[in-house]
């Protein structure tokens, strides 16, 4: 009897989990010639086609030929990462006198989420129209990867005109106080995601101070400016133009500039590709965000075979401050029950 209950739990186990794989799928949104891909495994971006200044159209993003691939990579490559972004030094937290350890999957530290984060789960489609949006829907446990309380979590990706793309990512704890910073981590290129590095793009950052970090990447908690340091992008520059002395490439979270506006959001970066005549403007309502250059990316073999190399693309992740559970004078990350998290991303894509 123990063999054949045994045998039962087994089939419908197999059969749960082969459901499950049946609904992860791939969701295009499509404005005359500018589309982008999602798939609801991770919540992650797949693709974004773009005209250059010739009419040209290149998928500016970088990632894999199939979703599959998705499942097994540790480049986090267009997905949303959470229940908490970036780093928690140490792999733990207070939060009302109770100490909290979350899953170390970055030496002693946690990263994006732990080892099965947001962005390696299914989540649920609660909404599509082709020329329109998709959102996807995610209920988050108590206890996840050590994170308190059970979470409902959605994000919308939508179109807006004929070039630009809004990401609206939210989150309502449902019973305890938990940190929620939630992060979109697409590389991008340009010039295409095989056109090579992406050391020639320019860029414009609007950020006059960044949060400085130790050896393992775990902020300090100082806050400090950028000014006569490689970190300055007040105006724009090559990104490649002072990696002589940041021969390892950018890593680091910049402190946005407050909008001038009350209720706007704040301008985060240009990035423009000089030989396609690409541009891409950012805006957000977080408080920070992580530039990266894709510093650890080494032959990652990608979409139509091409094979990733060191600074092969770049991510713009707005977010709150890393490690901010840790460091009392960073913006809190703590939402409360009744309270809503609230992050939006605004893309505008042009071509001269």
């Amino acid at each position: 009897m123990a063999n054949i209950f045994s045998f039962c739990v087994f089939i419908v186990l197999s059969s749960l989990c082969f459901s499950k794989a049946q609904h992860v799928k791939v969701y295009e949104l499509k404005r005359g010639y500018f589309s982008a891909k999602f798939t609801n495994y991770g919540a992650t971006m797949l693709s974004v086609i773009l005209p250059d200044k010739t009419g040209k159209l290149d998928d500016v993003v970088l990632g894999y030929d199939l979703v599959n691939d998705y499942k097994n990579d540790t480049t986090y490559f267009g997905a949303i990462v959470g229940r908490v972004a970036n780093r928690i030094g140490g792999a733990k937290f207070i939060l009302n006198g109770v100490t909290y350890k979350t899953d170390a999957n970055d030496g002693k530290n946690t990263l994006h989420g732990g080892s099965k984060g947001f962005s390696d789960v299914i989540w649920t489609v609660k909404s599509y129209k082709k020329h329109s949006h998709v959102t996807f829907s995610y209920e988050s446990f108590d206890g996840e990867e050590g994170f308190p309380g059970n979470l409902s979590v959605s994000v919308t990706y939508m179109l807006l005109h004929k070039n630009k793309l809004a990401v609206k990512m939210m989150a309502k704890p449902l019973n305890k106080p938990t940190p929620v910073n939630l992060a979109l981590h697409t590389y991008w290129n340009l010039g295409g995601h095989n056109s090579g590095d992406i050391m020639s793009h320019t860029l414009k950052l609007f950020g006059s101070k960044i949060t400085p970090v130790d050896s393992e990447l775990i902020p300090t908690g100082e806050i400090v400016p950028v000014r006569k340091t490689p970190y300055d992008f007040r105006r724009p520059r090559d990104i490649g133009s002072k990696f002589d002395q940041l021969p390892h490439g950018y890593d680091i979270n910049y402190v946005l500039h407050k909008s001038r506006r009350s209720r706007h959001l704040r301008k985060v970066a240009v990035v423009v590709e000089s030989k396609c005549g690409r541009k891409m403007e950012l805006w957000t309502n977080m408080p920070g965000v992580q530039f990266y250059t894709s510093n650890m990316l080494k032959n990652e073999k990608g979409k139509n075979g091409t094979v990733y190399g060191k600074h092969a693309g770049f991510c713009l992740e707005t977010q709150g401050f890393p490690d901010a559970v840790n460091h009392p004078n960073f913006p809190s990350q703590i939402v409360k029950p009744r309270g809503i998290y609230k992050h939006f991303m605004v893309y505008r894509f042009t071509a001269h």
